[in-house]
């Protein structure tokens, strides 16, 4: 027999006998409860059993679905689509046939710009094969060359739209339809932040504004905790981050402590509004980086030839080059998503004048590129921080104008690094002038399902519940890149 206790009629406390049927039902029950645990585990369900029960810190670090290569993804988006044909992907062929006609065998082409633009343009630039893996690289991009054994090219891509708005969204958000949750989303929502006192999720840009706008990072349908940061450019990147002048650290923490008790006293009888805790929590953010982060976006600590190094001083690629090593400072602090935008207001997009527009562009993010690539690696980064390089897609093996290209998304060129990315590999293959992905075909969504992979997710595991709907996403498709994982 075993006993529990109850109150008698004068309020005290009495041991009640327990049956011996009653305790070995509650012990198997509890031996029951145990082994559902461990399968609510396996399937990541009791992983979103303890979230939705975290509402308090809804970015708190989870456990991805298994054993992860990357912790943190670096994503160098090169806004406005660089061509593929003159950076990674060499044609022969298409030199061969300059100024004919596309073979009639490649059918009517669409392209935003029509389909009269049949001309063919070789690329004037020289590929030279570099590193021990001997991956061709353009004579535009000299430095990252020099990384190349650590990259993975991909040169079989492919995406759905063919104007910038719809492309831009698709490579951020699986979908060229606007008000899904961006990929840095998810990561944030998979896996919470390591440092609580930074965003897990940071954007930065150039002077464009990114096509599409804060779409890109936005949450979508999730709550607003996991959307992205916005970083300004120059020394000064988050906006009210010091108090008010006269207002001393002891007066500001008081300030706080009154705030935050409030907003608890608000959030009590309201705790089925994920939105008000989204809110509470950004407030709270905010104060703990005014500690943190003047620091973390402090670059007076780094070495002059860390400096040059990435180009800081140098007027091509100065601004790009303090991002990325900002960058290298933010995922050092335990940031999971760090977004850089080169470009932004689609700069990449040559039309006309190609070599001048992408002389500039390739002398814009060559430098810092790859002196990101090495930072990471020296300090032992790159193995678990995931470095990802492309546009919303390629540019036309036909001509624009006589100088140009237009939008391709049929085919184009993207290459990953580190976060367990066997390098020094190529990966697919477009046709013989560049217009198709041809083998080892690689959809967004395929991107998108890897990178969550390298992650330590199960894409089609990591879902939101939405109207009724387990949304992902890769929405209901994408395929791993094995190559990529192995």
């Amino acid at each position: 027999m075993n006993a529990k206790w109850s109150l008698d009629a004068m309020g005290s406390h009495v041991p009640r006998l327990r049956s011996r049927r009653e305790f070995l039902f509650q012990a198997g029950g509890g031996f029951g409860a145990l082994a559902l645990s461990c399968l609510l585990h396996r399937d990541g369900l009791l992983m979103a059993a303890e979230t939705a029960t975290s509402l308090a810190n809804p970015l708190a670090p989870k456990p991805p679905h298994f054993p992860a290569k990357a912790k943190a993804v670096i994503f160098l988006f090169m806004e406005g689509g660089p061509s593929h044909l003159d950076t990674f992907d060499p044609k022969p062929e298409l030199t061969r046939l300059h100024g004919q006609k596309l073979p009639a065998s490649f059918g009517t082409v669409i392209t935003p710009m029509g389909t009269g633009g049949n001309t063919l343009l070789a690329s004037k630039r020289a590929f030279r094969k570099v590193g021990e893996s001997g991956i061709e690289v353009s004579d535009w991009l000299p430095q990252i060359a020099g990384c190349v054994d650590d990259l993975a090219v991909v040169r079989s891509c492919w995406a759905d739209g063919l104007n910038h708005v719809g492309s831009v969204c698709q490579m951020n958000t699986g979908s060229v339809l606007a008000g899904r949750p961006s990929m840095g989303s998810w990561v944030l929502y998979g896996l919470g932040s390591v440092n609580q006192n930074l965003p897990g999720f940071v954007v930065m840009s150039d002077a464009g504004e990114p096509t599409g706008g804060a779409r890109n990072w936005s949450t979508g349908f999730m709550p607003a905790t996991y959307q992205g940061t916005r970083f300004r450019s120059g020394s000064n990147p988050i906006l009210h981050l010091q108090p008010s002048a006269g207002i001393d650290p002891e007066q500001q923490r008081r300030k706080l402590e009154l705030m935050n008790a409030l907003n608890e006293l608000h959030r009590q009888p309201r705790a089925d509004e994920p939105e008000l805790s989204a809110r509470i929590a950004a407030y709270e953010l905010a104060f703990r980086m005014q500690a943190t982060a003047p620091e973390a976006v402090d670059l007076s600590a780094e070495t002059e030839s860390i400096k040059e190094e990435y180009g800081l001083n140098r007027p091509e690629c100065g601004e790009f080059a303090h991002r990325c090593l900002l960058a290298r400072r933010l995922v050092e602090r335990g940031v999971r998503f760090v977004q850089i935008y080169c470009g932004g207001g689609s700069q990449w997009d040559a039309h006309s004048n190609l070599e001048a527009n992408h002389s500039k562009m390739c002398a814009r993010c060559d430098r810092p590129t790859a002196a990101l690539l090495r930072d990471l690696k020296r300090r032992g980064l790159l193995d678990t921080t995931l470095v990802i390089w492309g546009g919303e897609f390629g540019r036309t093996p036909m001509s624009e104008g006589g100088n140009g290209r237009d939008h391709n998304p049929y085919g184009f060129t993207m290459w990953l690094a580190g976060g367990g990315v066997r390098g020094g590999q190529v990966i697919g293959c477009t046709d013989e002038l560049g217009l198709y992905a041809r083998e080892n075909k690689v959809h967004v969504h395929d991107l998108h399902a890897t990178i969550l992979r390298l992650l330590g997710f199960d894409h089609r595991q990591l879902t939101f519940l939405h109207n009724g709907r387990d949304e992902r996403l890769t929405e209901n498709s994408g395929q791993i890149v094995k190559e990529l994982t192995t």
